[in-house]
């Protein structure tokens, strides 16, 4: 996995002893938890057309990720709308 300059830091540290885990608060561990069972929560279906070649695609890459191409795609969209996905100028 490739780390980010900042991350790359932090991992320095942490291997150096110069930082170390501390165990998260209960507050701290029911909220994750609530916005993890929100963030996952799928409640609205919708049926695309998609050419040949792109499904096949699709299929080609979630198959290599070793998850479902439906989880992918959702994956994708997701990326999309919180603006993670770069657009080629």
């Amino acid at each position: 996995m490739k780390l980010t300059e900042s991350e790359q830091k932090i991992a320095d540290l942490y291997q150096e002893g110069e930082i170390a885990l501390v165990k998260p608060r209960k507050t701290v561990l029911k909220k994750l938890a609530t916005t993890a069972d929100n963030t996952f929560q799928k409640d609205r279906r919708i049926n695309i057309r998609l050419c040949e070649h792109n499904m096949v695609g699709i299929q080609r890459v979630a198959t290599s990720k070793g998850v479902p191409y439906q989880t992918l795609i959702s994956g994708l969209i997701d990326q999309f709308v919180e603006g993670d996905l770069i657009q080629k100028a």
